[in-house]
């Protein structure tokens, strides 16, 4: 809870409910649950992306292994 505080700032719940409400207003009841499949696809496809860039620069930290051609 305290991480949310952090990132929201100096954001009341004035604020939050006026943006809320053009929300509602701008994108309509229907749209908003489609907004937000949308937006959670988007943060899943990341954060998976950021898992494969990290596990990619820790395997290249390693030393690569030989292979034997036969000689």
């Amino acid at each position: 809870m305290k991480a949310v505080l952090l990132f929201l700032g100096g954001v009341g719940f004035q604020e939050i409910l006026l943006i809320g409400i053009f929300v509602l207003v701008f994108f309509g009841a229907k749209k908003i649950p489609e907004f937000m499949k949308g937006l959670g696809k988007g943060v899943r496809e990341f954060k998976d992306a950021m898992s494969d860039v990290k596990k990619e620069v820790e395997e290249g930290g390693k030393p690569a292994s030989r292979i034997d051609d036969g000689k």
